[in-house]
Protein backbone atom coordinates (compact mmCIF):
# COMPACT_ATOMS: atom_id res chain seq x y z
CA UNK A 1 0.00 0.00 0.00
CA UNK A 2 1.23 3.50 -0.99
CA UNK A 3 2.14 5.67 2.49
CA UNK A 4 -0.20 8.13 0.33
CA UNK A 5 -2.77 5.99 1.27
CA UNK A 6 -2.12 4.66 5.43
CA UNK A 7 -4.62 5.33 7.65
CA UNK A 8 -3.29 4.08 10.51
CA UNK A 9 0.56 3.24 11.49
CA UNK A 10 2.01 1.39 13.90
CA UNK A 11 5.14 2.73 15.40
CA UNK A 12 8.14 0.57 16.84
CA UNK A 13 11.49 1.91 18.44
CA UNK A 14 14.52 0.43 18.09
CA UNK A 15 15.18 1.23 21.53
CA UNK A 16 12.56 -0.25 23.55
CA UNK A 17 12.13 -3.97 23.84
CA UNK A 18 9.14 -5.57 22.40
CA UNK A 19 8.18 -9.55 21.97
CA UNK A 20 8.32 -10.56 18.70
CA UNK A 21 4.99 -12.42 19.02
CA UNK A 22 3.51 -9.02 19.61
CA UNK A 23 4.93 -7.96 16.51
CA UNK A 24 3.63 -10.58 14.50
CA UNK A 25 -0.15 -10.12 15.64
CA UNK A 26 0.17 -6.77 14.16
CA UNK A 27 -1.28 -7.42 10.48
CA UNK A 28 -4.57 -8.85 12.55
CA UNK A 29 -4.95 -5.43 14.33
CA UNK A 30 -5.95 -4.09 10.85
CA UNK A 31 -3.01 -1.42 10.93
CA UNK A 32 -1.66 -0.29 7.25
CA UNK A 33 2.09 -0.53 7.96
CA UNK A 34 4.71 0.29 10.60
CA UNK A 35 7.28 2.40 10.99
CA UNK A 36 10.78 2.03 12.66
CA UNK A 37 11.68 5.18 14.32
CA UNK A 38 12.58 6.61 17.67
CA UNK A 39 14.06 10.10 19.42
CA UNK A 40 16.96 8.75 20.56
CA UNK A 41 19.61 5.99 21.62
CA UNK A 42 18.95 4.35 18.27
CA UNK A 43 21.48 1.54 17.14
CA UNK A 44 22.21 -0.13 13.99
CA UNK A 45 22.18 -3.43 15.36
CA UNK A 46 18.38 -3.23 16.97
CA UNK A 47 17.17 -1.69 13.87
CA UNK A 48 18.50 -4.63 11.59
CA UNK A 49 16.96 -6.97 14.22
CA UNK A 50 12.90 -4.40 14.41
CA UNK A 51 13.43 -4.48 10.64
CA UNK A 52 13.64 -8.26 10.30
CA UNK A 53 10.80 -8.89 12.79
CA UNK A 54 8.72 -6.14 10.70
CA UNK A 55 9.12 -7.60 7.42
CA UNK A 56 7.91 -10.83 8.50
CA UNK A 57 4.90 -9.69 9.07
CA UNK A 58 4.03 -8.53 5.75
CA UNK A 59 2.88 -5.13 5.97
CA UNK A 60 4.48 -2.46 4.28
CA UNK A 61 7.26 -0.98 6.68
CA UNK A 62 9.31 2.59 6.97
CA UNK A 63 12.25 3.72 8.68
CA UNK A 64 12.15 7.20 10.08
CA UNK A 65 15.89 8.04 9.31
CA UNK A 66 16.41 10.19 13.31
CA UNK A 67 19.61 8.95 13.36
CA UNK A 68 22.67 7.65 10.92
CA UNK A 69 22.80 4.71 13.21
CA UNK A 70 18.99 4.16 11.33
CA UNK A 71 20.41 4.37 7.78
CA UNK A 72 20.06 0.53 6.79
CA UNK A 73 18.91 -1.35 3.54
CA UNK A 74 15.44 -3.24 3.47
CA UNK A 75 12.88 -0.99 3.65
CA UNK A 76 9.62 0.46 1.44
CA UNK A 77 9.66 3.47 2.59
CA UNK A 78 12.35 6.07 4.05
CA UNK A 79 10.50 9.14 6.34
CA UNK A 80 13.69 11.83 6.72
CA UNK A 81 12.27 14.12 9.05
CA UNK A 82 12.72 17.98 10.08
CA UNK A 83 11.46 19.85 13.17
CA UNK A 84 9.99 22.87 11.76
CA UNK A 85 9.89 24.15 15.24
CA UNK A 86 13.68 23.79 16.94
CA UNK A 87 15.58 26.05 17.99
CA UNK A 88 18.48 24.19 16.84
CA UNK A 89 19.07 24.51 12.67
CA UNK A 90 20.85 21.16 13.21
CA UNK A 91 17.77 19.73 13.54
CA UNK A 92 16.27 21.28 10.35
CA UNK A 93 18.90 20.51 7.94
CA UNK A 94 22.42 20.57 9.38
CA UNK A 95 21.87 16.69 10.24
CA UNK A 96 21.29 16.03 7.10
CA UNK A 97 23.52 17.64 5.46
CA UNK A 98 26.09 15.87 7.51
CA UNK A 99 24.56 12.44 6.89
CA UNK A 100 25.28 13.27 3.13
CA UNK A 101 28.65 14.85 3.57
CA UNK A 102 29.94 11.35 5.46
CA UNK A 103 27.24 8.39 3.19
CA UNK A 104 30.69 7.19 1.91
CA UNK A 105 31.30 5.93 5.59
CA UNK A 106 27.56 5.73 7.16
CA UNK A 107 26.56 3.08 4.29
CA UNK A 108 29.53 2.20 2.17
CA UNK A 109 28.32 0.88 -1.05
CA UNK A 110 24.76 1.73 -0.23
CA UNK A 111 23.05 3.86 -2.93
CA UNK A 112 20.35 6.08 -1.69
CA UNK A 113 17.15 5.53 -2.69
CA UNK A 114 15.42 8.35 -3.95
CA UNK A 115 12.41 7.11 -5.12
CA UNK A 116 11.12 5.72 -1.20
CA UNK A 117 12.65 8.90 0.42
CA UNK A 118 9.75 11.09 2.17
CA UNK A 119 10.05 13.83 3.83
CA UNK A 120 8.31 14.60 6.82
CA UNK A 121 8.10 18.22 8.54
CA UNK A 122 7.19 18.09 12.63
CA UNK A 123 5.90 20.58 14.24
CA UNK A 124 6.23 19.30 17.81
CA UNK A 125 3.75 20.14 20.46
CA UNK A 126 4.19 18.64 23.75
CA UNK A 127 7.00 20.26 25.38
CA UNK A 128 7.79 17.42 27.80
CA UNK A 129 8.39 15.25 24.76
CA UNK A 130 11.59 13.28 24.41
CA UNK A 131 11.81 14.44 20.85
CA UNK A 132 11.26 18.86 22.29
CA UNK A 133 14.45 17.89 24.42
CA UNK A 134 16.34 16.01 22.02
CA UNK A 135 15.62 18.53 18.75
CA UNK A 136 15.62 21.77 21.30
CA UNK A 137 11.87 22.32 19.59
CA UNK A 138 10.01 25.36 20.96
CA UNK A 139 6.13 24.19 20.76
CA UNK A 140 3.99 26.44 18.89
CA UNK A 141 1.65 29.34 20.92
CA UNK A 142 -1.47 28.08 19.49
CA UNK A 143 -3.44 27.24 15.96
CA UNK A 144 -2.57 29.82 14.46
CA UNK A 145 1.45 29.52 14.64
CA UNK A 146 0.32 25.49 13.84
CA UNK A 147 -1.12 26.42 10.51
CA UNK A 148 1.65 28.69 9.66
CA UNK A 149 4.24 26.07 10.26
CA UNK A 150 2.01 23.43 8.01
CA UNK A 151 2.00 26.41 5.26
CA UNK A 152 5.84 26.97 5.72
CA UNK A 153 6.55 22.85 5.52
CA UNK A 154 3.86 22.46 2.22
CA UNK A 155 4.67 25.40 0.14
CA UNK A 156 8.12 26.63 0.63
CA UNK A 157 10.42 23.38 1.47
CA UNK A 158 7.81 21.16 -0.44
CA UNK A 159 7.27 18.62 2.47
CA UNK A 160 5.96 15.04 1.58
CA UNK A 161 4.13 14.85 4.91
CA UNK A 162 3.39 17.28 7.78
CA UNK A 163 3.56 15.54 10.99
CA UNK A 164 1.68 17.26 14.04
CA UNK A 165 3.81 15.31 17.32
CA UNK A 166 2.51 15.29 20.90
CA UNK A 167 4.17 11.98 21.51
CA UNK A 168 3.68 11.09 24.88
CA UNK A 169 0.15 12.90 25.74
CA UNK A 170 -3.18 13.12 23.54
CA UNK A 171 -3.20 16.46 21.57
CA UNK A 172 -5.69 19.23 21.20
CA UNK A 173 -8.12 18.61 17.96
CA UNK A 174 -7.76 22.22 17.15
CA UNK A 175 -4.38 22.55 16.40
CA UNK A 176 -4.17 19.33 13.90
CA UNK A 177 -7.86 21.07 12.15
CA UNK A 178 -5.79 24.00 12.32
CA UNK A 179 -2.64 22.38 9.87
CA UNK A 180 -5.54 20.42 7.97
CA UNK A 181 -7.10 24.18 6.83
CA UNK A 182 -3.30 25.15 6.32
CA UNK A 183 -2.69 22.06 3.48
CA UNK A 184 -3.51 21.64 0.01
CA UNK A 185 -1.17 19.15 -1.14
CA UNK A 186 0.94 17.09 1.82
CA UNK A 187 -0.43 14.67 3.37
CA UNK A 188 -1.05 15.37 7.17
CA UNK A 189 -0.13 13.05 10.13
CA UNK A 190 -0.90 13.09 13.73
CA UNK A 191 0.92 11.20 16.74
CA UNK A 192 0.52 11.52 20.72
CA UNK A 193 -1.69 9.92 23.24
CA UNK A 194 -3.88 7.46 21.19
CA UNK A 195 -5.07 4.41 22.63
CA UNK A 196 -8.83 4.44 22.38
CA UNK A 197 -11.12 4.09 19.42
CA UNK A 198 -12.82 7.40 20.43
CA UNK A 199 -9.24 9.34 20.60
CA UNK A 200 -8.30 7.62 16.88
CA UNK A 201 -11.51 9.03 15.42
CA UNK A 202 -11.24 12.83 16.61
CA UNK A 203 -7.68 12.91 15.29
CA UNK A 204 -8.23 10.75 12.17
CA UNK A 205 -11.59 12.77 10.95
CA UNK A 206 -8.82 15.75 11.00
CA UNK A 207 -5.98 13.82 9.55
CA UNK A 208 -4.97 11.32 6.86
CA UNK A 209 -3.13 9.27 8.56
CA UNK A 210 -2.96 8.75 13.17
CA UNK A 211 0.27 7.37 13.97
CA UNK A 212 0.11 4.70 17.41
CA UNK A 213 3.30 3.90 19.40
CA UNK A 214 3.49 4.16 23.00
CA UNK A 215 0.01 2.33 23.44
CA UNK A 216 1.31 -1.01 21.83
CA UNK A 217 4.31 -1.46 24.53
CA UNK A 218 1.10 -1.46 27.78
CA UNK A 219 0.63 -5.51 28.66
CA UNK A 220 -3.10 -4.29 26.50
CA UNK A 221 -1.18 -3.04 23.88
CA UNK A 222 -2.41 -5.07 21.21
CA UNK A 223 -6.05 -4.77 22.15
CA UNK A 224 -5.43 -0.96 21.88
CA UNK A 225 -3.61 -1.14 18.29
CA UNK A 226 -6.90 -2.79 17.17
CA UNK A 227 -9.31 -0.02 19.10
CA UNK A 228 -7.45 2.44 17.38
CA UNK A 229 -7.58 1.15 13.89
CA UNK A 230 -11.38 1.10 14.58
CA UNK A 231 -11.76 4.95 15.41
CA UNK A 232 -9.56 5.78 12.41
CA UNK A 233 -11.81 3.65 9.98
CA UNK A 234 -14.56 5.10 11.77
CA UNK A 235 -14.41 8.54 9.82
CA UNK A 236 -12.92 10.06 6.60
CA UNK A 237 -10.32 13.13 6.83
CA UNK A 238 -12.03 16.13 7.06
CA UNK A 239 -15.38 15.31 8.59
CA UNK A 240 -14.04 16.69 12.08
CA UNK A 241 -12.46 19.64 11.03
CA UNK A 242 -11.61 22.28 8.23
CA UNK A 243 -12.22 20.05 5.31
CA UNK A 244 -9.15 18.82 2.65
CA UNK A 245 -8.79 19.72 -0.63
CA UNK A 246 -10.28 17.19 -3.10
CA UNK A 247 -7.31 15.83 -4.25
CA UNK A 248 -5.73 14.69 -0.73
CA UNK A 249 -8.70 12.86 0.40
CA UNK A 250 -8.36 9.02 0.05
CA UNK A 251 -10.68 6.99 -1.91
Amino acid sequence: MDWRNWRHVVKLDPARPLDPAVIARLPATGTDALVLGGSDGIRRGAVFGLLGAARETGLPVAIEVSSVQAVVPGADWYLIPMVLNTTDPRWLVGAHQEAFANLHRIAPGIPVPWDRVVTVAYVVCNPAATVARVAAARPPEGPAAVAAWATVAERLLRADIVYIEYSGRLGDPAWVEAAAGALRRARLFYGGGLSTAEQAAVMAARAHTVVVGNALYRPDGLECIRATVRGARQVRPGEGGEPFAAGSRLP
